[in-house]
């Protein structure tokens, strides 16, 4: 059956209709040697739409503006690659919560072709979408038309990742390197100050939830004298691999998924794509499931950790824009921050750099900066965590909320900050 399937690259894009709606596989997951093509299907005279994100290249689909009449590009959350379209004016963004994001754009879009990468087949006839099932499994089993690049470098993770070969149209073989990020490089004296932080919010046996880039990395850091941490993420990345050969990640005491690290998608070094290669307590699951809010907050103890772009005085957070510039997405920082906080023993942090540009601006503000996202609302956030310490947030008034965000603020902006304050916030 799958020597059948088997085409080249050209043949399986051939199939692609004029008018199509095409949905893809994301991230690690992306079908690089197909997505590298795709503007050829435009090529022919085809028009197409396709709902893309989370691109980690600038494909010629994505940044050639002589496809702007031709391929219609929605995106729910940027990514280097998203961004360059984005700022030619060739990618639309989409907002959405990463649990339902995808699926609310469906009912609109009705997508009709599925693009992914799988795993290679294993003797009962299944690949899988190993490092990414935000929405994979879900929209190929829709799809009316399947394409599926087979890579061997993709490893084998159990959850729910299984397709069937019976269930893809078209196979193309391919060898592309599975993405790495760069293991952790030194941390900063600040980041480190900022994971000793947020690490005394931390206690034995919690469930976490970390999200990308130096911050996770120095928040794993100082939880290694934890005992026996839950893992329930969206993301899967190195921090939490070292938390788990480090014996930190046992969990041991999750009310939800016992014995198992939840995630709907992986992005990192090879050791840790080789930690979840076959490892039955390493679970990817559908991010409709994963960062449900019925499904996130039966963890007990559950304790949410992102990072932010700028906060203002009440607790408002902006994690996905420069100004007005959207920069990446809403992803889930909402379906685990609030979710979090609802759950029983459970607290949402954010954790940021007081400054910002080199210590030229604050990330603690009187209000947003103009046309600024507000990605989460001041009810959702129960500590803000700087270099200089811990804002509570949860159950203070405005008053109190200004006071310990501006004791947290750098010194060098508190006083600025509070006369701020006293002219928009105090009237």
């Amino acid at each position: 059956m799958y020597q059948k399937k088997e085409v080249s690259v050209e043949e399986a894009l051939s199939h692609i209709r004029d008018g199509s709606r095409i949905i893809t596989s994301l991230c690690a997951q992306a079908p690089f040697l197909l997505l590298k093509h795709l503007h050829e299907v435009a090529d022919t005279g085809k028009k197409f739409k396709i709902y893309s994100n989370m691109n980690l290249q600038a494909y010629p689909y994505l940044s050639d503006e002589k496809y702007r009449d031709r391929i219609d590009i929605d995106c729910l959350f940027q990514m280097v690659g998203d961004r360059v379209g984005h700022q030619k004016g060739l990618v639309n963004y989409v907002p959405g919560h990463l649990h339902d994001g995808t699926w609310r754009w469906a009912e609109i879009n009705r997508p009709n072709v599925f693009i992914g990468a799988v795993s290679s087949m294993d003797e009962n006839g299944y690949c899988r979408f190993s490092l990414s099932n935000i929405h994979e499994q879900a929209f190929a089993r829709k799809a009316d038309l399947v394409i599926c690049e087979v890579n061997p470098n993709l490893p084998q993770v159990n959850g729910e990742t299984e397709i069937h070969i019976s269930d893809i149209d078209y196979v193309v073989a391919s060898k592309e390197p599975v993405p790495v990020l760069p293991e952790q490089s030194r941390l900063s004296p600040i980041d480190e100050k900022i994971g000793e932080h947020v690490a005394s919010l931390v206690k034995d046996g919690d469930t976490i939830q970390l999200g990308i880039g130096k911050m996770p990395d120095a928040v794993a850091n100082s939880l290694l004298d934890k005992k026996d941490l839950g893992v329930h993420t969206e993301l899967m990345s190195d921090a939490i691999y070292r938390l788990t050969e480090a014996g930190v990640v046992t969990n041991g005491r999750k009310t939800l998924h016992r014995g198992k690290s939840i995630a709907t998608f992986a992005m990192g070094s090879q050791k840790l794509y080789s930690m979840m290669n076959q490892n039955p307590s390493v679970w990817i699951m559908s991010g409709n499931y994963v960062n449900h809010p019925g499904v996130i907050a039966q963890n007990d103890n559950m304790v949410s950790i992102n990072t932010a772009i700028e906060v203002d005085l009440t607790g408002q957070v902006c994690s996905e824009s420069i100004g007005s510039v959207q920069y990446s997405g809403t992803g889930g920082a909402v379906d685990t921050a609030q979710e979090a906080s609802a759950s029983k023993g459970g607290r949402s942090i954010i954790a940021l750099h007081a400054t910002a540009q080199k210590g030229k601006c604050s990330t603690i503000n009187a209000v947003q900066t103009p046309g600024a996202i507000v990605t989460l609302s001041r009810n959702n956030v129960d500590y803000i965590v700087t270099e200089f310490g811990i804002a509570p947030m949860r159950g203070r008034n405005v008053r109190q909320r200004m006071d310990n965000l501006i004791a947290i603020a750098h010194p060098d902006f508190r006083e600025e900050i509070k006369k701020a304050a006293e002219k928009t916030l105090l009237r």
